[in-house]
């Protein structure tokens, strides 16, 4: 991926506001706005339609290979939730890492979609968390937490007591809240090559999927939906000729 799209990519997964939003064309969920009309919305969202590596895709037919355990370097905590008006984005103190590829990635943000964008085996969850990762040309990791739903999820109760309910509004966390609440125990997972899943979907993304879910209770999946006020989900796109590696 070349730097300038690199950082293109970077900078559309990291804005903090309305405002910045307002930069670049308005693009949504539903009607005229949604997923189906994102790349005649700005010629720059063009790879919406062409992209033949495009996020999300239903994982499945794994290629077994020897993936190596994921080289998390986690510390630190959230330091602002902002609701972007696409979603609920928890933004991190600087410091935390994912190591791959011979490459050190820093933990910039997560955020959730409801339902799951990413299918395994053609099932579907009630909520998804990703945590989108920067090395230092703007190349970007994503690892995709699916949540389901059973037991309330500690973490998830922290950052909704301070949720922002409205679009451009930013808020403080109450608590500290560290990523690694959110994470399995076991942190096996595939991996495949894919975009992002918001306009401009640019691609170059290393996609690395937790296979075990964290759970969230039913209430926490509608309180956020209730913010959001539609499911702020990609429907899945084409595999093409890609591998989905485990």
């Amino acid at each position: 991926m070349k730097n300038h799209s690199a950082f293109l990519l970077l900078g559309s997964l990291l804005l903090t506001g309305a405002a910045h939003a307002g930069q670049s064309p308005h693009w949504g969920y539903t009607g005229h706005e949604g997923p189906e009309h994102w790349a005649s919305l700005d010629s720059a969202f063009s790879l919406c339609g062409s992209g033949k590596n495009q996020s999300p895709i239903n994982l499945t037919a794994f290629a077994d290979t020897d993936l190596p355990p994921l080289a998390l370097h986690y510390g630190g905590s959230v330091t602002e939730e902002v609701n972007n008006g696409h979603t609920v984005q928890a933004n991190y103190a600087p410091g935390s890492t994912l190591t791959i590829d011979g490459h050190t990635f820093e933990l910039k943000q997560f955020h959730f979609h409801t339902p799951s964008e990413n299918q395994i085996e053609s099932h579907s969850f009630p909520m998804e968390a990703h945590l989108v990762h920067a090395d230092k040309d703007g190349n970007l990791a994503v690892i995709a937490v699916m949540l389901e739903e059973g037991a309330a999820n500690d973490a998830i109760a922290a950052l909704w007591q301070t949720m922002p309910t409205k679009a451009g509004e930013i808020t403080k966390p109450s608590q500290a809240v560290a990523i690694d609440q959110l994470l399995p125990k076991d942190m096996d997972y595939y991996r495949f090559n894919g975009s992002l899943t918001t306009p401009p979907c640019s691609e170059g993304v290393r996609w690395l999927v937790l296979k075990h879910p964290v759970t969230i209770s039913k209430e926490q999946v509608e309180q956020f939906a209730h913010v959001m006020h539609h499911p702020n989900n990609r429907p899945l796109q084409p595999i093409n000729a890609r591998p989905v590696l485990q």
